[in-house]
């Protein structure tokens, strides 16, 4: 960016963004990953989520596949795979929110439709303070708000249609782009939040029709670890909504705010 784009960055939770009833949203995430003082033991845990969550089924554990190789004096090699328990994996009885109850934390997400923030905020609390209830959670590590965003095209020239800033390499001398792939990082200043901004097209899958799919995934994370009173979490978690809104309609032109504002 040069320095006639570039501007100091300003906080302001009195922001109004525009309301989308058409927003591209194909998944909605909040992630607590928690340092927790009460061990989670796979036979307990299923029973107690299955007693608690009554609106929640399919309760799949998950597991974290481990390679290791030990090498001897000898020259020989031995390989160990080790097959740790992680948690349990909960559906929701419309199928549209997952709950991963996990020994690190915990993760909630809502796919399409999104309705809005408050009711998927609001769901996610409720399963956070379930954790809480099961694992004592000492101090919440890292807390992220991801917003995965899909946009249909029919040819890769629309991004142009959507992006403020849309990609160029090397049209200048004549060469079209097939796909493209950007990734940003973005410290706020004077907050403990970080933004990860990715863009890129993702090719249709074989027998599919809706062509290209632009994907903007914004990704908000704390960098410092807090506690996990109800009012630190709620503050961070209306910030976090303020930075991830900022950062989605920032990177649309206005016609595409405006199409999106289209039922």
């Amino acid at each position: 960016m040069s320095m006639k784009e570039s501007r100091q960055f300003t906080f302001d939770l009195q922001d109004e963004f525009p309301h989308l009833p058409s927003a591209p949203i194909v998944e909605a995430v909040i992630h607590w990953r928690a340092r927790i003082n009460k061990t989670l033991v796979p036979a307990d845990l299923k029973g107690q989520l299955v007693e608690r969550l009554p609106d929640y089924l399919e309760f799949e554990q998950q597991h974290e596949l481990q390679l290791e190789a030990q090498f001897d004096s000898d020259g020989s090699s031995t390989q160990i795979r080790r097959d740790n328990w992680r948690g349990f994996r909960c559906t929701s009885t419309d199928k549209k929110h997952f709950a991963q109850f996990h020994r690190d934390g915990f993760i909630f997400s809502r796919l399409e439709p999104y309705e809005d923030w408050v009711r998927f905020s609001q769901e996610g609390l409720r399963l956070w303070q379930v954790f809480t209830s099961l694992a004592e959670p000492a101090e919440i590590q890292r807390l992220g708000v991801r917003f995965i965003n899909r946009i249909p095209l029919t040819a890769i020239s629309e991004v142009d249609r959507f992006l403020a800033k849309p990609p160029r390499c090397l049209e200048p001398i004549g060469l079209l782009s097939n796909g493209f792939f950007q990734r940003n990082v973005h410290q706020v200043p004077g907050h403990s939040f970080q933004i990860n901004v990715t863009q890129t097209v993702q090719p249709s899958a074989p027998g599919e029709a809706d062509g290209f799919g632009l994907i903007l995934d914004v990704d908000v994370s704390t960098t410092q670890a807090f506690d996990c009173d109800d009012q630190s979490l709620k503050d961070r978690l209306t910030k976090m909504r303020w930075l991830k809104d900022k950062a989605f309609f920032s990177l649309l032109k206005p016609a595409a705010i405006k199409r999106f504002q289209r039922k």
